[in-house]
């Protein structure tokens, strides 16, 4: 699978807005192809979905859709293809691909409502931001 992230690499600058657009979409549909195997290689198909994943890929780019200079793009840009590399090439354990992009910061959905009652907002606003 690495052969095949070679191919979409991150030029060293982007000549316009418009130009850094089509590479960040150029980096989705790539790491879009590679869920599969990441399903794969960390055995993930007990704890979500190539949807899900695909889901909180297209998320965490949306996390930066204000960023309007292309050169903060394209650093953007080179650290994703770096972190898809990292996990495609199986440099990350099982329980960090699923903290990070299968729990996320939020935690599960369905244990959010249950171990929350009862707590007081200071301890709330504590655990949300120790992660």
């Amino acid at each position: 699978m690495a052969f095949a992230l070679r191919s979409v690499k991150v030029p060293p600058n982007s000549a316009s807005l418009e130009e850094a657009r089509h590479r960040v979409f150029d980096f989705f549909r790539a790491a879009c192809r590679s869920l599969p195997t990441v399903m794969e290689i960390y055995n993930l198909d007990d704890v979500a979905t190539v949807s899900q994943l695909r889901s909180t890929v297209a998320s965490e780019i949306r996390k930066n859709s204000h960023v309007t200079n292309p050169k903060v793009i394209d650093m953007l840009l080179f650290k994703a293809m770096e972190e898809l590399g990292n996990v495609v090439e199986h440099a990350k354990q099982r329980h960090h691909i699923i903290g990070q992009y299968v729990v996320g910061r939020q935690g599960l959905v369905q244990d959010v409502g249950t171990k929350d009652q009862g707590i007081s907002n200071f301890l709330k606003t504590f655990y949300s931001t120790n992660y």
